[in-house]
């Protein structure tokens, strides 16, 4: 059985999901979220019936700090944190990632993302692509998913898939979008990731932001076309240079005007600005046309 623990993102309902997984070998996350919203998990986690010990594997589809930012605390009792290769490293040694995202959230990083500590190499389980992990009676099947980061994993679990990011962002039902935030955006990567999720025909999908999509085959399609409306909106203002500071309040709005265009506003618009900020997708896609633009038609 899989149940969704909601954080509570910075007050919010239905922003950030945790999964969890029940096995025959004790329960099982997918995602942990960040540290900042660790009390509600832990509450969370209590509610489906288990203690926080009791967690020992710890299943993450990237290291950004809304997906496996408290992957520490369970480390910490002795859990055994599942994530790509290019992401151990820097779950080891945290310092780096963590003075990046200073640098980007300053003042807001504590209470946005809270505290991120090293986690023991050998707690760390770097899981090449399509290779199986079995926890009891549940087989986790890593599917390397690159796009939104180098460093992503779409889990399957027999006919589910957990996108993380890959998926998109879809809050009540709502409209699709895609997270684009810097560094490793690459549309095209990201499109045929899309594409090897949908080959898998599973019959749902489990999005960290946020909830269970039963209607596949049409949100994936709806996230390959919003993922390339964004990314040809921004090729002529990187084509013109325009300064990233006066582009970022005019393609907010884009993407508002594009919410509330299918029925989304009020606190809805509000969540999926914090499952997404808007503002992060500009230099997101501004890096994606400088790296790759070349080879993306």
């Amino acid at each position: 059985m899989i149940k969704i623990i909601d954080l509570h993102f910075q007050g919010h309902t239905r922003t950030i999901a945790v999964f969890l997984v029940e096995t025959s070998a004790g329960p099982v996350l997918v995602e942990t979220g960040p540290h900042s919203t660790f009390p509600a998990l832990k509450d969370g986690i209590n509610r489906c019936g288990y203690s926080l010990k009791e967690i020992q594997h710890v299943f993450l589809t990237h290291i950004h700090f809304d997906h496996g930012g408290a992957a520490w605390e369970f480390a910490a009792r002795g859990a055994t944190v599942y994530l790509h290769p290019l992401g151990a490293w820097h779950f080891a040694h945290p310092e780096k990632l963590y003075a990046s995202a200073i640098r980007i959230y300053q003042e807001k990083m504590d209470t946005l993302w809270g505290a991120l500590n090293p986690i023991p190499e050998n707690l760390l389980r770097a899981v090449e692509d399509e290779e199986a992990v079995q926890v009891g009676d549940m087989t986790f099947q890593a599917l390397h998913t690159p796009g939104h980061a180098i460093h992503h994993i779409a889990w399957q679990v027999g006919e589910v898939v957990f996108t993380g990011d890959a998926g998109g962002i879809c809050i009540g039902g709502g409209a699709v979008m895609p997270p684009c935030p810097p560094p490793d955006i690459n549309v095209g990567e990201w499109l045929a990731s899309i594409e090897l999720i949908a080959k898998r025909n599973p019959a749902a999908l489990y999005l960290t932001h946020f909830g269970r999509v039963d209607a596949v085959a049409e949100h994936l399609a709806a996230l390959k076309k919003e993922l390339k409306e964004w990314a040809m909106w921004m090729k002529p203002h990187f084509d013109s240079g325009t300064d990233p500071k006066d582009l970022t309040p005019v393609f907010q709005k884009y993407v508002a005007d594009k919410l509330q265009s299918q029925g989304i506003t009020g606190e809805d618009l509000t969540r999926y600005e914090e499952a997404n900020p808007s503002w992060m997708s500009v230099t997101g896609l501004l890096r994606f046309w400088r790296k790759w633009g070349d080879n993306f038609s």
